[in-house]
């Protein structure tokens, strides 16, 4: 089945490649695929969309997939589009801006959103009507993404989460919203340990679980495939190989050993194996972070989906 990404050109800050820092929605993409055809039907309610628990979804053999997100998704793209065609057989649709935060998605942001309006969560919903959309979103920590109004987690760490959390209640609002009569689910993707500020991600991950258990989300935690056994959220740039990985030529990449790389030396956030370039795109290389974190998000979707 069809994928389609979409992105834009990425800068270097300070000598090192900042998953948040980077992003310039210029490059378009190609051209979209059909949208389903056939709408899943929602439970009429009229209780607030901030407290409505969404509906369970009924089984379904190929559920349509939207992934949006920032330079994580932009390099995981084709290889999660990869996984769930092969696993579930889904239509996917990926729409990822590098250098994004939450808000950057949420409509009514104009010029200080790094993503065009075509492109913002709840228009690609009501568009592409998916069962799914799946969101993975670092968080913009450095005051880089206009729409966060330079508040930054060193500078204000209390402002931060507060206006982060209120960015993501109003993005899922609105792809509910935008849903309307069909049971979309929201995949908040949590992510894996940060090394500049280790309890940052933490924090970010409880704004995600905390918005599924209030609405009836799902949670991946793909950053726990990409975290050592029994130290959720300390960075490591090796872990052991798996059984996957062992088997497959080009995953268990350290020389010598039974272990696998995650990143780069030079670049200790994102996890392909390729050097960042001036115009973000999906990893051209076999990346073993990329892929546990896509197999991840798959094994969510496909058990929601009624396939795992």
């Amino acid at each position: 089945m069809p994928c389609r990404w979409r992105g834009g050109s990425c800068r270097l800050l300070a000598g090192a490649v900042l998953l948040g820092a980077c992003g310039d929605p210029a490059s378009r993409p190609e051209a979209a695929p059909p949208a389903p055809a056939a709408p899943f039907e929602r439970e009429a309610s009229g209780a607030p969309a901030t407290t409505r628990q969404r509906a369970p979804r009924p089984p379904a053999e190929a559920p349509g997939v939207l992934y949006l997100g920032d330079s994580l998704a932009m390099e995981n793209q084709e290889v999660l589009g990869r996984e769930l065609r092969r696993d579930l057989q889904a239509t996917y649709t990926s729409a990822p801006y590098s250098g994004t935060t939450p808000c950057d998605y949420l409509e009514g942001t104009g010029e200080r959103s790094l993503v065009p309006d075509a492109d913002k969560a709840a228009a690609l919903v009501r568009s592409l009507r998916p069962d799914f959309v799946v969101l993975q979103f670092w968080g913009n920590a450095w005051g880089y993404t206009p729409c966060m109004d330079g508040i930054t987690y060193d500078a204000a760490r209390g402002r931060y989460l507060e206006r982060y959390a209120a960015d993501v209640r109003r993005l899922a609002e609105q792809i509910d919203a935008a849903a309307r009569d069909r049971p979309t689910r929201i995949v908040w993707v949590l992510q894996g340990p940060d090394p500049i500020t280790p309890d940052r991600v933490r924090r970010v991950n409880a704004v995600y679980e905390e918005r599924s258990a209030a609405a009836g989300d799902l949670v991946a935690d793909a950053g726990r495939a990409v975290s050592a056994a029994g130290s959720r959220y300390t960075w490591t740039q090796y872990l052991p190989c798996t059984a996957y990985e062992r088997a497959h030529p080009g995953y268990c990449t350290r020389p010598g050993s039974d272990r696998t790389a995650l990143h780069r030396d030079d670049d200790y956030l994102h996890f392909c194996l390729a050097p960042t370039t001036s115009t973000p795109k999906p990893c051209p290389v076999r990346s073993p972070g990329i892929l546990r974190i896509a197999r991840e998000i798959t094994r969510v979707v496909g058990e929601a989906a009624g396939a795992g």
